[in-house]
């Protein structure tokens, strides 16, 4: 038989923004009910070693960083559960969100932290290296390859920006590009071009990765399936996917105003989605940083923005 649970503020997702309204809401004595999702901890907990995110001077590992933030929320008061919602009814309140149990969660406001997915190439080598050369995060991991060989993977302005950002810390940046040419803005495409330790392979496909433990080089293929087909491999220590990301968003399409690319829209400065008392954090909300601490920034702000929107209610 299915259960149902009160509540007065529902939080679906974990990471840093889920965590941290956790702990908010909780200390505002609303007791919160946070459903960690299918990635328990958010993105992070995939990254072997965070150090850049702030109180941690000799860096942290992933898993560890959240785990700490999980048992603050939790010390709090926070109901965690290891539960994915897997449907919701955002048309009146209290709020009805079903789990993948079939029980049932009302709840008065509601924050969504469920995150973002980096896009992959879909490469076996790709899980057998993550964390250990394959990244999705330039900012997050490119100090770990000073004065080293790296690799992006992209075309666009993301794409270009990595690469750029990479160019300063490595010694030698490619970037590995399907087509024969940059999908870039022009402003991209000069900055990248003016930059002497990038190399642009144009018409070039990654099939698979190497290396003893941890990547070592890439195997690439140029004018894949054409009758002057070629295959190189070209040595790197990293390889940077930078092939865009996808919000995970879907069940609230039809319940939420999303943008083209499925982020939710928040009405700027607060965390308002466009339903009241519906509240959005973290990456699902964040086309731009996609950072951790800022993700735990936003969960903060959700978690004022639901306390005061319950206080309004109250007195009306």
């Amino acid at each position: 038989m299915a259960e149902k649970t009160a509540t007065r503020v529902l939080i679906i997702g974990s990471g840093p923004a889920g965590y941290t309204a956790g702990i908010y809401a909780s200390r505002a004595n609303l007791t919160p009910v946070i459903y960690e999702g299918i990635q328990v901890g958010g993105q992070l907990t995939q990254t072997s070693e965070v150090e850049n995110f702030p109180g941690f001077p000799e860096g942290v590992d992933g898993n560890e960083m959240m785990s700490l933030i999980r048992r603050q929320a939790e010390r709090f008061g926070a109901d965690i559960r290891s539960r994915i919602i897997k449907k919701v009814d955002f048309s009146k309140r209290p709020f009805l969100c079903v789990d993948d149990r079939g029980d049932e969660v009302e709840a008065e406001t509601v924050i969504i932290s469920t995150g973002a997915s980096a896009k992959y190439l879909g490469l076996p080598d790709e899980e057998k290296y993550r964390g250990m050369g394959v990244s999705a995060c330039a900012t997050c991991d490119g100090f770990f390859y000073r004065k080293r060989i790296v690799a992006v993977v992209g075309g666009g302005d993301t794409a270009c920006e990595e690469a750029l950002y990479l160019s300063a810390i490595a010694r030698k940046v490619y970037m590995i590009v399907r087509k024969d040419y940059l999908r870039a803005s022009d402003v991209m495409k000069r900055r990248v071009g003016d930059r002497d330790n990038i190399e642009v392979l144009f018409n070039c496909n990654a099939v698979g990765l190497f290396g003893d433990g941890a990547v070592e080089g890439i195997h690439i293929v140029r004018n894949l399936g054409k009758t002057d087909e070629e295959r190189f491999d070209i040595e790197a220590d990293g390889f940077f996917l930078a092939i865009g990301h996808r919000p995970n968003t879907e069940i609230f399409k039809g319940q939420l105003d999303l943008d083209s690319e499925g982020y939710i829209i928040t009405k700027a400065p607060t965390t308002a989605t466009s339903v009241p008392g519906v509240f959005a954090a973290g990456d699902c909300a964040d086309p731009i940083y996609r950072q951790a601490v800022c993700a735990a920034g936003t969960g903060c702000r959700a978690a004022l923005d639901a306390e005061k929107f319950l206080i309004n209610a109250e007195e009306l």
